[in-house]
């Protein structure tokens, strides 16, 4: 009996281990995914009027310190063609992904944010102050884990999604980006502010980046400098980086005063 017994409890640890196995395996990638960013994305199609600015003022006295007080930034951009009816983008960062999910939580519970966001809640549903928003939700790319601040003198940003025809084109893409084109990007002078895999959003699958730079002229002559670097033509010719992207789509921004990106 004793043996029998011995036999069972040494099966059911046995088993215990293998099946806590993979989590203990599983625990490495995690803890390399608390270092990378989570971004939202939000595009905002406004009614027009004083929508943009009653919007912004609830972005910069509500949603703006709270995402500070947790470890992130809100960006505010609006397009550099002056489209109408007026578009507004915000980028939202936060530390990780576990941290966004408990932001979001915490933004329902919390009073401070409540308080300050008391006079965006109130307004009357007949007078809304856009259509519809869109968000992507994105995750750092590893090769630049954490948001790069742009200069003060930014000017310009250049939002790039690339679109691949399935998962594993762009798997190989952000490959691409992580081991060969970031470093290209910072020798010629495509300044990165963030780079990331879209894991929910209208395009997919793709990946999200943006740049900035002081003015068009410096964006045209920097591109420029890329698109003839021989390091881009040997990279673009692998046959392990052929065809990744299918579409690219690409809009200029404006920094909105108040942006802190």
């Amino acid at each position: 009996m004793k043996r029998r017994s011995f036999l069972k409890s040494s099966a059911v640890a046995a088993g215990a281990a293998a099946a806590f196995a993979p989590l203990a395996s599983a625990a490495r990638p995690q803890a390399a995914a608390q270092n990378k960013e989570v971004y939202e994305w939000r595009v905002y199609q406004l009614t027009g009027g004083g929508a943009k600015t009653t919007l912004k003022k609830y972005l910069t006295e509500a949603l703006m310190p709270f995402v500070n007080s947790k470890g992130g930034k809100v960006g505010i951009f609006s397009e550099y063609s002056l489209q109408d009816p007026p578009k507004l983008y915000v980028l939202c960062t936060y530390p990780n992904m576990q941290d966004y999910f408990a932001i979001q939580q915490e933004m329902v519970t919390s009073e401070t944010f409540q308080k300050n966001a008391e006079s965006y809640h109130q307004l009357p549903a007949e007078k809304p102050l856009f259509e519809r928003y869109q968000t992507y939700l994105l995750e750092a790319f590893d090769a630049i884990p954490q948001l790069r601040q742009p200069a003060a003198g930014r000017g310009l940003f250049e939002l790039r999604t690339y679109e691949s025809y399935n998962e594993d084109a762009g798997r190989r893409k952000i490959l691409m980006f992580n081991k060969e084109e970031l470093p290209l990007f910072d020798r010629v002078g495509l300044h990165s502010v963030f780079f990331g895999k879209i894991l929910a959003g209208p395009q997919m699958p793709a990946l999200m980046y943006m740049l900035w730079f002081s003015d068009m002229a410096e964006r045209e002559t920097n591109w420029g400098k890329f698109r003839v670097s021989d390091d881009w033509k040997t990279m673009s010719g692998k046959p392990e980086y052929a065809n990744t992207v299918s579409k690219v789509n690409k809009i200029f921004l404006l920094p909105e005063e108040g942006s802190q990106i």
